[in-house]
């Protein structure tokens, strides 16, 4: 049986749920930084830019027809299809839209995708009261502030663990989200905290077989955070210690690994330290955990080196991505499918070092099965990084051993995109552009990102929302 959190861990801290639960409902927009908002409109458009080329892809379809099968149509856009769907199954699908590339952005301390979960919650939750899009990229930054504190606790343990923090700390911040829409008093969004403990989940089971699971844990969490919202606003009670109890979040996820929490961090500096500017935009369509070593591979090639001089590859990543982006060998050297080849260090440096780049196209056929890039992560094996910032950054070594006998290597101590080399906002408008492009027209493109980017000063989501459809 679990046991209580040692006293003398929590001594001096208040309860987070109640912590936030204040911050929340005390938050205006006006007290948010005019930078912070800004970037923020620069995250949804990111996450919607990733939603929209998801519509290309088989999931996405089976996955809109799954949801719209068991509930029909509604007021919500489906971002990228002309549809719409009730405010929860919106949520969900969207969710898995904006994560279904593993192209978003991701908050380095917390280990998880924030935007993705928020942006569906919010849209559903503002179109489902009428709130303004200011509302809306306020409930959207809650979102993300939330999720990315709460799973800073955990100091990268639930990966260790076996669960994704995406599915299962978005689930809290999505119902906070949702809580600040629907107008929840201090005591519903402490409840509402409560009831979506028993919602929240994500397995990290997928990396085993490369299964879709984990494209739709945003989507479930912002599904569970707005059920969560829901029920509180009508007066449904909730467990009282959500985070602190004997069988809260983090005793009965974590195990021993509870030791390590950090629970400070899930209200430090609440409203004046934004988790939104640490949170990372991608560069590249792949485990945020392999980008600086796909950096480096790229760099390497672009030095000079040829793949049929390399012997031997040497990749170095911290010791806490291991299981999840170096293991099984077999596997990572050999993905099976694309989700696979984005959680695969050796078969991503070999895109790197063989063609120089990592887009879209080299997670699908005929990269996948290309003899020399295969050939290639053969050659790669890892060692940890006793060096790595983590998870301050998620750094990355490469080193090649050349036939000559020269061993050339190539260090990221900072991964691209992280908040101390962050991607400006005109990479992101790129990044946006490259996306949408894949599945709407140029029109449709330029309307959705004014829509998004205009937000603040929108009246009538639901009217600005229609051009998310493309």
């Amino acid at each position: 049986m679990n046991k209580p959190l040692d006293m003398q861990t929590l001594v001096g801290l208040k309860d987070p749920a109640a912590e936030l639960a204040r911050f929340v409902v005390s938050l205006k927009a006006e007290d948010i930084p005019s930078e912070v908002r800004a970037r923020a409109r620069h995250h949804l458009l990111d996450a919607a830019g990733i939603a929209l080329a998801s519509t290309k892809y088989d999931f996405a379809q089976r996955t809109f027809n799954a949801i719209a099968g068991l509930g029909g149509s509604g007021r919500v856009p489906v971002i990228g299809m002309p549809m719409s769907l009730a405010p929860r199954d919106a949520a969900t699908v969207n969710g898995l839209l904006c994560h279904g590339l593993d192209f978003d952005d991701t908050h380095l301390g917390g280990i998880v995708h924030p935007t993705a979960s928020a942006l569906p919650v919010s849209l559903s939750a503002a179109i489902h009261t009428g709130a303004s899009g200011r509302d809306l990229v306020t409930a959207a930054i809650i979102g993300i502030e939330t999720s990315a504190r709460i799973g800073a606790v955990a100091k990268g343990g639930f990966h260790q663990v076996g669960f994704h923090p995406t599915g299962l700390v978005g689930a809290f911040g999505c119902a906070l989200a949702a809580g600040y829409l629907f107008g929840l008093s201090e005591r519903e969004l402490t409840h509402a905290q409560g009831i979506v403990l028993s919602f929240a989940s994500g397995s990290l089971e997928f990396l085993e077989d490369g299964a879709w699971n984990k494209r739709i844990h945003p989507g479930w969490a912002a599904a569970a955070g707005i059920t969560a919202a829901a029920l509180a606003k009508q007066g449904f009670k909730g467990a009282g210690l959500p985070y602190f109890g004997r069988f809260g979040l983090f005793a009965s996820h974590l195990g021993p690994l509870v030791e390590q929490c950090d629970f400070s961090l899930a209200a430090k500096d609440l409203g004046q330290s934004w988790e939104v500017l640490n949170t990372a935009i991608k560069p590249y369509p792949a485990c945020h955990f392999t980008h600086a070593c796909v950096d480096a591979a790229i760099q390497l090639r672009e030095q000079g080196v040829q793949p049929d001089e390399i012997v031997e590859i040497e990749a170095l990543v911290p010791a806490e991505v291991v299981k999840v982006v170096c293991e099984p060998e077999a596997s990572k050297k050999k993905p099976a499918n694309s989700y696979e080849a984005q959680f695969s260090i050796p078969y991503l440096v070999a895109c790197g070092l063989a063609l120089g780049k990592l887009t879209l196209t080299e997670l699908e056929e005929p990269a996948l099965t290309d003899p020399a890039i295969l050939a290639l992560a053969q050659k790669v094996r890892y060692s940890t990084d006793p060096a790595s910032p983590f998870p301050r950054a998620y750094s990355g070594e490469v080193r090649a051993t050349l036939k000559d006998g020269r061993t050339l290597t190539v260090r990221e101590e900072i991964n691209r995109g992280a908040p101390d080399r962050p991607l400006s906002d005109a990479d992101i408008l790129e990044k946006f552009r490259a996306n949408a492009a894949s599945s709407v027209n140029p029109a449709a493109a330029a309307r959705i990102e004014a829509a998004v980017l205009g937000l603040d000063d929108c009246t009538d989501v639901e009217a600005s929302a229609r051009a998310l459809a493309g």
